[in-house]
């Protein structure tokens, strides 16, 4: 594990179920580190808390009750029930005594049955001609991590009517796709609601309540290769008292889909 990615995730075992891990300021989203990185971290230690690579991620949950600080977090795991095919795990991230996140996550092997894919790529404007976004003001490092192109609905600051926006991005560093690096794409892109602001206005901060990663595919996803660029749309439909849902869609090159978002967001 060589790429900042990995190092940024990287869970420490400590026995009995419980790992180190360390929050990095580069991920900081301008309150505090960006949800989909946390969930990431707390993917790799449920993953090595699963410890059969057999059963891939399916289900991935997280609450946020609140933000954690720059250093050292602890995450605490159990096996809530290890069936004959489906496992189920909890995890909890703690710093110094308080509880910043707390997941839930079911692993499953592959089950013979029928092949229904009636999910399709949204059209999209080619990753040779997408345009880059804006890495964004020095507040916000997390933009750096990944690259990113429009390519979906429309970009922050359209005062757009719809609420969708997407486009390709991949890491910043070559690296294969797993449940880790899908989690954390999952909140990667520029909020959805960012579309309807005008340009030159900032977007309002939306911290997350909760995240749900659906993960389509065992992974780590090795058809796909180190370094290609991925498609992600986001949408969000509703935006009352103060909360908003946005939904995620993450495809493969190929078009298959990989994972399937949502969450609740405070808009502040």
């Amino acid at each position: 594990m060589s790429g900042r990615f990995d190092r940024d995730t990287r869970v420490e075992p400590l026995g009995e179920g419980r790992y180190r891990a360390r929050i990095d300021r580069g991920w900081w989203i301008v309150r505090g580190p960006n949800g989909g990185y946390v969930a990431a971290i707390l993917m790799r230690a449920l993953e090595a808390a699963e410890g059969d690579p057999a059963r891939s991620p399916r289900s991935l949950t997280v609450h946020y009750p609140r933000p954690p600080e720059e250093g050292e977090v602890e995450i605490e795991t159990r096996v809530e029930r290890r069936g004959r095919s489906v496992s189920f795990l909890s995890g909890r991230m703690t710093q110094q005594g308080r509880t910043v996140a707390l997941a839930l996550a079911a692993f499953g092997a592959p089950r013979p049955g029928p092949e229904i894919r009636h999910a399709a790529p949204p059209a999209a404007i080619a990753v040779e001609r997408a345009r880059p976004l804006p890495k964004g003001p020095a507040s916000i490092p997390m933009r750096e991590r990944f690259e990113s192109r429009h390519a979906i609905g429309f970009p922050p600051g359209s005062g757009s009517v719809e609420m969708i926006s997407g486009g390709w991005i991949r890491p910043e560093e070559p690296r294969p796709v797993d449940a880790p690096l899908l989690a954390a794409i999952s909140d990667a892109w520029p909020p959805a609601i960012f579309a309807r602001s005008r340009a030159g206005e900032p977007g309002n901060p939306v911290p997350t309540v909760d995240l749900t990663v659906h993960f389509r595919t065992s992974l780590p996803a090795r058809e796909v290769p180190p370094g290609a660029f991925l498609l992600a749309r986001f949408r969000t439909r509703t935006v009352c008292e103060g909360f908003l849902e946005e939904d995620g869609e993450i495809y493969a090159p190929d078009g298959r889909l990989l994972a399937q978002s949502r969450q609740l967001a405070v808009l502040l």
